[in-house]
C-alpha cells in the first residue's frame, strides 16, 4: 500500500507561512528539522516523514484541534509550543500536557481516534511541521521505527498526565506554578517566557488573584521577573527550589523515554 502525497489544506484553513501562500507541498529539508521526537528516527524514516511534511507558522492562541472535532493534521513543535487543555461544563478549563519541540500533538490519531476531548492550541508562537493525519497513519503502519516512538512517547504523555493528577489535587499553587514555568523554560529559547496573566490562570485551573499571588512571591524572592504579558527566570536554580518533586519525576520519565532506543 503507498501512502498518497500530502493533500492542499482544506477551504478554510490559513496556513501561515513566510509567503502566506497556499501549495502543495514539495517536502521538508531532513537537515533542517528540529523536533527531537523526529531526529531519534533513522535517516530513512526521518526522510519519509520529512517528505510529507509542512512548515508552518504560528502565532500565540491558534486552535490547531478543536474537542471532539475530527483532528486534521500531527504537529511537530520545533520553535513554538502547545497546549492541550480541557474545557468543563462549568466554562473552568486546565492544562494537561504541553508539546514542544520533544512532542508532537495529535497522538490520538496513531492510537486509532480520529478525534480527542481536548482542545489544542499554542501557548508559544512558532514554527511547526504539519502532516495530514491520514498520511500519517499510512506512515506509522508501514513504518516500525516511527511505531516504536510513538510508543515511547503516548508512555511519556501518560505519565504527565498522571503526575498532573497528583499535583493538582495535593501540591500549593506556588509550587505548581513553579512546576509550569520550568516546563515552559524547557521548551523556549532563552529566559523570556511570553505568558499573559490570563493564560497562566487558564493553565493552572486557577482564580487570577491567586495566580497574582503567586507569581508576585516568586518575584520577591528574586526568581522571576513579572509583568503583565512577560515573564523572565532570573534564577532558575532558586525556581527548582521550590517546585514540587512532580517536576522532576516528570522530567526524569521524559529524558528515559525520549532518549531509549527505538526500534
Amino acid at each position: 500500500m503507498s501512502v498518497a502525497r500530502l493533500p492542499e489544506l482544506p477551504t478554510g484553513t490559513r496556513h501561515i507561512g513566510m509567503a502566506d501562500t497556499y501549495g502543495r507541498v514539495r517536502g521538508y529539508p531532513v537537515g533542517a528539522v528540529r523536533n527531537l521526537l523526529l531526529t531519534a528516527l533513522p535517516p530513512a524514516s526521518l526522510e519519509m516523514l520529512s517528505a510529507y511534511a509542512q512548515q508552518v507558522m504560528l502565532p500565540r492562541g491558534w486552535v490547531v484541534a478543536r474537542a471532539d472535532r475530527p483532528i486534521e493534521a500531527v504537529f511537530f513543535p520545533e520553535t513554538g509550543v502547545f497546549a492541550e487543555i480541557v474545557h468543563l461544563a462549568d466554562g473552568t478549563a486546565v492544562e494537561v500536557n504541553l508539546a514542544g519541540y520533544e512532542g508532537m500533538t495529535g497522538l490520538a490519531v496513531y492510537l486509532g481516534s480520529r478525534q480527542s476531548p481536548l482542545e489544542v492550541s499554542t501557548v508559544v508562537a512558532g514554527r511547526f511541521l504539519r502532516v495530514a493525519a491520514d498520511v500519517f497513519v499510512g506512515l506509522a503502519e508501514h513504518d516500525r521505527w516511527l511505531t516504536a516512538r510513538l510508543q515511547l512517547y503516548a508512555q511519556a504523555v501518560l505519565t504527565v498526565r498522571a503526575c498532573s493528577i497528583g499535583c493538582d489535587r495535593l501540591h500549593p499553587l506556588h509550587a505548581r506554578l513553579a512546576r509550569w514555568l520550568l516546563k515552559l523554560h524547557d521548551r523556549v529559547s532563552g529566559d523570556e517566557l511570553p505568558v499573559t496573566h490570563d493564560v497562566l490562570a487558564l493553565m493552572l485551573g486557577a482564580t487570577r488573584p491567586s495566580v497574582t499571588m503567586g507569581a508576585l512571591a516568586l518575584q520577591h524572592a528574586g526568581f522571576i521577573d513579572y509583568h503583565r504579558g512577560r515573564i523572565r527566570m532570573l534564577n532558575r536554580p532558586g525556581l527548582e527550589s521550590v517546585t514540587c518533586e512532580c517536576y522532576w519525576t516528570v522530567r526524569r520519565e521524559l529524558d528515559r523515554l525520549l532518549n531509549a532506543a527505538g526500534g
